[in-house]
């Protein structure tokens, strides 16, 4: 459902060197072929015919217009230089006889030479839209002569911590809770592919929290510490007083189950985390990462099945998320899982997705702990 509910954003140009984790809106075309004329794979000898051969030059890099080989002769050439239009192939230094002008050495028809548009043609497509910008991408756009790129920007995210009781700076003491929430969220939203927002403090006042959502300019807004229904939880008559559509009331599971979702009228996101920190980081890691990806033009990937060796206990009717190492033979508890806890998180490589049941789970899909990072295999 939150994957559903996020928007991907509109459609904008980017240069190369801005365009890195952001996600093609459209797809990767060459405007040239790759190498636009044949080239020299090797340092070494471009050769007409068979030996031995005359060297009569030598064609580098930048030479536009290389030499004319008539047949038995030979000419230098290095690694990406055009070999000459009547060459047959390219001999390799190491494997070359030279005496003088006169070369001798094995020749295959063909060999060591990368013909044009061998990579791709003109036009031709390279990537599909939806492809995640990386180095690689970006590489192969400049090979293709593009400087820029049609991508969808990152998500803007803005966090909204409440709580009379947080302290910000040293430890919890009598009445008092020490924020571990705020110190997450910006690596989070950061790991997630968005742009994170300076955190806003709130106390736990109503009226505040209304005049905070709306006006923080963001595609989601992330509230920590007034998701349940206590006495001081007031995100969900805020969210009733500005006209919001609750999506997400809720939901089954351990911990993290007072989490939240809801759109205002303005169709943007408001994501309500728990106050128990790990409850905090398994809603953003489910709820909000799903609304992330589907605003970055992403789909929800798929987790991996990994054993569990000593089994878990199922919860009845609740999904459990327990932070596991992740060992060759399987995935092992680290322990310290409550929903208060970050020791166990911190320690751990993933979580455990354990389905309800009445039993002890053998085996159970892994959720990356990083919100940037693929699924993956054991």
């Amino acid at each position: 459902m939150a994957h559903a509910a996020g928007t991907p954003l509109g459609a904008v140009s980017r240069s190369l060197s801005d365009a890195d984790g952001l996600t093609l809106a459209a797809p990767l075309v060459s405007t040239v072929a790759v190498p636009p004329v044949d080239r020299s794979a090797m340092d070494g000898f471009a050769v007409r015919g068979t030996g031995p051969w005359r060297v009569t030059g030598h064609v580098g890099i930048g030479c536009a217009d290389p030499v004319t080989l008539e047949e038995g002769e030979a000419c230098g050439i290095v690694t990406g230089a055009a070999v000459p239009a009547d060459a047959t192939s390219v001999m390799r230094s190491e494997d070359s006889v030279l005496l003088g002008d006169c070369l001798d050495g094995p020749s295959e028809e063909g060999k060591h030479i990368r013909r044009a548009g061998e990579e791709c043609k003109a036009g031709e497509q390279l990537l599909p839209a939806g492809v995640t910008v990386d180095p690689a991408v970006l590489g192969l756009a400049a090979s293709v002569g593009l400087n820029r790129l049609t991508v969808i920007p990152k998500p803007r995210v803005a966090a909204l911590v409440t709580g009379d009781e947080l302290v910000h700076r040293g430890p919890s003491g009598p009445g008092r809770v020490r924020d571990a929430i705020g110190p997450m969220l910006p690596g989070l939203i950061t790991r997630a592919g968005a742009t994170a927002a300076p955190i806003s403090h709130l106390p736990d006042d109503g009226t505040s929290l209304i005049n905070a959502l709306e006006t923080a300019d963001a595609e989601l807004i992330l509230v920590s510490g007034s998701s349940a229904s206590g006495p001081a939880d007031h995100l969900r008559p805020a969210l009733s007083a500005l006209g919001a559509d609750l999506i997400v009331d809720g939901v089954a599971c351990r911990p993290g189950h007072p989490q939240a979702l809801a759109q205002l009228p303005d169709g943007r996101l408001v994501l309500g985390l728990p106050g128990n920190p790990f409850a905090a980081l398994v809603a953003f890691l489910t709820l909000g990462v799903s609304a992330l990806l589907r605003m970055r033009g992403l789909s929800l990937p798929g987790l991996t099945l990994t054993p569990i060796p000593g089994g878990l206990q199922c919860h009845p009717h609740s999904t459990r998320l327990v932070p596991v190492r992740l060992e060759p033979y399987g995935a092992v508890p680290v322990g310290h899982g409550g929903s208060a806890m970050l020791r166990g998180p911190a320690a751990a490589d993933a979580l455990a997705v354990v389905d309800p049941g009445p039993a002890e789970a053998i085996a159970a899909r892994l959720l990356p702990l990083d919100p940037g990072a693929r699924p993956w295999a054991v």
